[in-house]
């Protein structure tokens, strides 16, 4: 194994300050360790070698000649983000080490985040709500027009929570996540009660259940729920995720980073993508697989909740939701249903036809009565923690060095461009 290089070496061999290369380390894109003794820092130099590789190229500089510190060191050079969070290896899901699967079938939610915290499964995150707070958005739901969107709840509550927070310019650790998980709270008492309170002092997924489900839940369901928060927490640098960490990166408060992660999951393909697949599903179980798969296949309209591209050999997380939701009154009959998607979809084995969690979390909605949209408020309500795990994260990198760069494919810059008539897009006297 070669040596490993001192900062001086790198400066040197990069042809850059000792500086820059504090900032290239600090925007992941080279790795180091402390050097022994304690003094310095040392670099693998396979890294530095790639690194020099790639930057022979114009560096992006100030007007005074240095090296940018608002964004990636190197023109069109991507940042890339270190993270101790999650990890998606060899098929499989990892929080902190640890199998995602595993922590999901033994610890609540409330453990989970404290595990992603990294406060140990010992220590669980209560989550309540401030008394000023929840009568702050009771009062905001009470003037709400009828039949707003459970999602758009979702993000109201964050607008409306941030507001009554004088500590949210606090970026502390501490004080992130005790506004992190006032805010979870919040957002679950954001929407309208559909069953029986199960109180404030019950576990989140009781809580969050009596607000998608018309009847109380059996124990078997409160376990479906938790499990499904627990697979969702986190999935590594998911759209969502991306855009809460760039909104960190800009130094955003917890809730605007949360607001972005929201708003990421608006579309069809993140965090909307269950409800779709529960629609498709109530319509296999109304009229069967082959007929509802070949409407898709014939009009060239992707198949919702099949396949994951970082998962070949299927995602597990929904084997394992899944395998709740067979424990579910009628659960049995809408996993069978999933099945006979799968078989329809092509032939047996094939990853890209195999169910991921979108459709188990929409296999657990329908079989427990929920709205099509319950989904997409599991899913989002689950991932909260987990952007704020990676904004505590992103707040100890320097500042603003997600700043991406632009491949310009405009028209280039005109010599005559102040000329009003060439800007009015041309008359008569327009040039050539």
């Amino acid at each position: 194994m070669a040596e490993r290089l001192t900062t001086q070496q790198v400066a040197e061999q990069l042809g850059v300050k000792v500086e820059t290369v504090y900032a290239y380390a600090s925007r992941g894109q080279l790795s180091s360790e402390r050097a022994p003794g304690g003094k310095g820092s040392t670099f693998d130099p396979q890294e530095v070698a790639e690194l020099a590789a790639r930057g022979r190229r114009t560096p992006v500089r100030t007007a005074a000649g240095e090296p940018s510190g608002g964004g990636a060191g190197w023109a069109g050079e991507p940042v890339r983000v270190r993270t101790g969070l999650t990890l998606i290896e060899d098929g499989r899901l990892y929080y902190r080490g640890r199998d995602g699967v595993e922590l999901a079938a033994r610890y609540g939610f409330e453990a989970a985040i404290g595990w992603l915290w990294g406060l140990g499964t010992q220590a669980p995150v209560e989550l309540r709500v401030p008394p000023a707070t929840a009568e702050a958005l009771a009062r905001t739901a009470s003037t709400l027009p009828e039949g707003t969107r459970l999602p758009d709840r979702l993000r109201i509550s964050a607008t409306v929570a941030a507001a009554l927070d004088p500590l949210r310019f606090d970026l502390r650790e501490q004080t992130v996540r005790a506004a992190g998980a006032a805010l979870i709270a919040g957002m679950v008492e954001a929407l309208p009660r559909t069953a029986p309170d199960p109180g404030s002092d019950a576990p989140l997924a009781a809580r969050l259940w009596s607000r998608l489900a018309a009847v109380a839940p059996t124990p078997e369901a409160l376990t479906c729920l938790d499990r499904a928060l627990v697979l969702l927490i986190d999935h590594e640098l998911a759209v969502s995720t991306v855009a809460a960490r760039l909104a960190a990166s800009a130094r955003a408060d917890p809730y605007a980073v949360v607001s972005a992660g929201l708003g990421a999951t608006d579309g069809p393909l993140h965090g909307a993508a269950s409800p779709l697949a529960q629609r498709m599903l109530a319509e296999v179980l109304a009229d069967g697989a082959v007929p509802v798969v070949s409407d898709y296949l014939r009009t060239g309209r992707p198949i919702p909740g099949l396949g994951h591209r970082l998962y070949p050999d299927g995602d597990p997380r929904a084997v394992a939701l899944l395998d709740a939701v067979r424990q579910l009154d009628g659960g049995a009959v809408v996993v069978a249903a999933v099945a006979d998607v799968e078989a329809a979809a092509g032939p047996a084995g094939r990853p890209a036809r195999r169910a991921n969690i979108d459709l188990a979390l929409a296999a657990m909605a329908l079989a427990a009565g929920m709205p099509a949209e319950a989904g997409e408020v599991v899913f989002a309500v689950a991932r909260t923690p987990g952007w704020l795990a990676h904004a505590m994260e992103e707040y100890r990198e320097e500042p603003l060095r997600m700043r991406a760069r632009a491949t310009y494919t405009g028209p280039r810059p005109r010599g005559d461009a102040a000329d009003p008539s060439a800007e009015a897009g041309g008359g008569p006297s327009a040039p050539n």
